[in-house]
């Protein structure tokens, strides 16, 4: 079976590649093509890959190119990780929007738009050639904003694209873990949309054990998302917001605490890795060691400035794993061997949330078999959070528009509705700056 990695000189392949290196028996991966437009990084992803396979026999062959179409052909899965602009265009995201005194954040409020505004018309240029060129392929999506690059593709692609993230993933592992449970064996009650959803209840074996969360204090507090949230606030809440609801309850202090930042997380990142990517230009290098150490650092400082505003202190060390290789897998496996499960994913709506329509993408849990993934079926969202999940979605479905008409005031449009965009003149100032620094940003006319 092959697999096509776009993006696949990103820091992160090798965590894929080695979750494909723990599988075995009938239908699994045995060749991975990576795809990118920088030879150079495709170059030194491979060699982390190959110090990966070393060990292991039968390893999936790995192969790379920078030429799109001879990647995608014949592709049975195709994960898209693409980052348009780079980390140098996530550090302009962030330097625009807090110039401006709002968020810049990589997938929420005015940095997540540009970076949507970016990348839709790439996504939207893959999905249309998957359609021409491997029609039966399936696609992964983990190309961030996740939610609104998969509803643009699923427009062209219908069910056969999947959008993926980490995020609730690792809340439900840390809710279980804290109450005690096998997070294998519990039912996540999570809705709502990428980077913007609650956990409502966590069922073993039939029972609901998040009241007895809730009701704890000193348990509630005692994890991530109480020591980020404040046990009061959960308590109000009823529920355990996705940890990126952080920009949204406390917006103001993540505003204040990022313009205070030495760096802004996309600049560390950008720094970070160019300094690993030059590594990888060495022939002596330990490629595997130089991965590892770098990947430990950055999974250490993520949210950083989220959690020095809540005083939550250094992130535990259960929590520096990831995850999202883990659900890509799973849901390669239980489609290619029509082995069942269940997953939290990014797929149409269908009926399952009223106040959306059937087309718009939500993260919700699903079944997935040889068919696809399903949403099911799942009580509504509380008024509170219905309110900001329509009002994000009817934010990405103008970006959406303004990423096919081209048309630059749908784009103000889009800045200006968000609830983290406080004025109409400042969105006209993020478009003009943005413009002024992305050259993708050159078709809004």
């Amino acid at each position: 079976m092959k697999l096509t990695i776009l993006g696949g000189g990103g820091f992160r392949v090798p965590l894929v590649y080695g979750a494909l290196l723990t599988d075995r028996g009938e239908g699994r991966v045995t060749e991975v093509v990576l795809h990118d437009l920088d030879a150079s990084r495709l170059y030194a992803v491979a060699r982390v890959l190959d110090e990966q396979a070393a060990a292991v026999p039968d390893a999936p062959r790995v192969t790379a190119t920078t030429d799109l179409d001879e990647a995608l052909r014949g592709a049975d899965f195709i994960f898209s990780a693409i980052r348009v602009g780079g980390l140098e265009g996530r550090a302009n995201d962030e330097r625009v929007a807090l110039a401006e005194g709002v968020l810049g954040q990589e997938t929420v409020g005015a940095g997540g738009i540009a970076y949507g505004l970016r990348t839709v018309p790439v996504a939207v240029d893959i999905a249309r050639r998957v359609a021409r060129l491997a029609p039966d392929a399936w696609v992964i999506n983990f190309t961030n904003p996740a939610g609104l690059v998969t509803e643009a593709m699923s427009r062209h692609l219908g069910n056969r694209v999947i959008g993926i993230c980490d995020s609730p993933v690792g809340l439900g592992r840390r809710i279980a873990r804290v109450l005690g449970a096998n997070p294998q064996e519990a039912w996540i009650d999570y809705v709502g949309l990428n980077h913007l959803g609650w956990v409502r209840g966590l069922r073993v074996a039939g029972r609901d054990e998040l009241p007895r969360l809730l009701a704890d204090p000193d348990l509630l507090g005692s994890f991530e998302e109480g020591k980020l949230f404040g046990v009061d606030w959960l308590q109000s809440l009823g529920a355990i917001p996705n940890e990126y609801l952080h920009y949204y309850y406390f917006n103001r202090e993540a505003v204040r605490s990022y313009q205070q930042a030495e760096k802004t997380r996309g600049a560390f990142l950008a720094d970070q890795q160019a300094r690993f990517y030059a590594e990888m230009k060495r022939p002596d290098a330990a490629a595997l060691t130089a991965w590892d150490r770098t990947r430990a650092e950055r999974e250490a400082t993520y949210m950083a400035e989220n959690r020095e505003t809540a005083g939550a202190g250094e992130r535990d060390a259960d929590d520096l794993s990831g995850g999202y290789e883990k659900v890509a897998l799973a849901l390669m496996r239980a489609i290619a061997r029509d082995e069942r499960t269940t997953l939290i994913l990014n797929v149409r709506n269908r009926s399952t949330l009223s106040a959306l329509d059937a087309e718009a993408v939500i993260e919700v849990p699903c079944l997935v078999d040889a068919n696809g993934a399903h949403p099911v079926a799942v009580a509504p969202l509380p008024d509170h959070a219905t309110g900001l999940v329509c009002a994000v979605k009817a934010v990405e479905r103008e970006v959406l528009a303004a990423a096919e008409s081209g048309s630059r005031m749908t784009a103000v449009k889009a800045f200006a509705l968000h609830p983290l965009v406080d004025s109409v003149n400042v969105a006209r100032r993020l478009v003009e700056g943005y413009s002024d620094v992305h050259p993708g940003l050159a078709y809004l006319k």
